[in-house]
């Protein structure tokens, strides 16, 4: 019963993808708007774009209008290289969630160009309108090796950034170390104030005049007599 079950609902899931698939985007409505009515939009804007003279294109430029500013610039832009107008190209609609995309293909001599109109889908508002070469195929080429070399050089200057910050702690260390070293040393030793001679000689006599005082003292004790009596002529040290 359930491989049933399971064989029903898939069946179904792949009629509703063939029906989706084989649904005809001119028949649909687009929330009010026809395939033919959105077609016509771009067409006409393609038009205009192509009848603008230059002083009509600077008093739009000059209008305040940023939809319509924006939309000129692009055009001009795109149109740069492009060559000289031949038709107009597929036109495809695409719905996706809230927007919905409509994209007009130009054909010039040199290269397409793509017209593009964004609405948001529940109340068809218009959000944006963009001009946008095709670009070729070598064209894609050179702008992916450019990306490419950009990203490249960029890896290889963060690696020598690195490799020169890395080279610059051995001298890092080199100075803290000679910082401890310096620390580390003895202090040097001040050098001893020698005595002058006057000094030397004065600080001698000061000895002997209280040796000659002692000597007295020692003397009048043991006579009993006082040191007023006798007088100490001279001192001589025999060592």
């Amino acid at each position: 019963m359930q491989k049933k079950i399971l064989l029903i609902l898939s069946m179904c899931l792949i009629v509703l993808g063939l029906t989706a698939c084989g649904e005809d985007p001119t028949k649909v409505d687009y929330n009010g708007w026809t395939y033919d009515q959105l077609k016509g939009a771009c067409e006409n804007a393609v038009s205009t774009l192509q009848s603008l003279s230059e002083s009509e294109k600077a008093a739009y430029l000059a209008s305040g209008d940023e939809t319509l500013e924006h939309l000129i610039s692009r055009w001009d832009e795109a149109q740069e290289g492009a060559g000289e107008y031949k038709e107009l190209g597929e036109f495809t609609i695409t719905k996706s969630g809230k927007t919905l995309t409509c994209e007009q293909e130009i054909i010039f001599e040199n290269r397409p160009v793509i017209l593009t109109y964004v609405y948001t889908y529940y109340n068809m508002q218009l959000e944006d309108i963009t001009v946008d070469p095709v670009q070729t195929l070598g064209e894609k080429m050179t702008n992916a090796a450019l990306n490419t070399l950009m990203g490249m050089g960029v890896v290889f200057a963060v690696l020598i950034l690195i490799s020169l910050i890395i080279s610059c702690f051995k001298f890092l260390s080199h100075f803290e170390q000679k910082g401890i070293q310096q620390k580390a040393a003895p202090a040097a030793k001040e050098p001893v104030a020698l005595v002058p001679p006057a000094v030397e000689e004065a600080i001698t006599q000061q000895d002997d005049l209280e040796l000659a005082a002692v000597i007295a003292a020692a003397i009048a004790a043991s006579t009993g007599t006082s040191t007023d009596d006798f007088v100490v002529r001279s001192i001589k040290r025999r060592f």
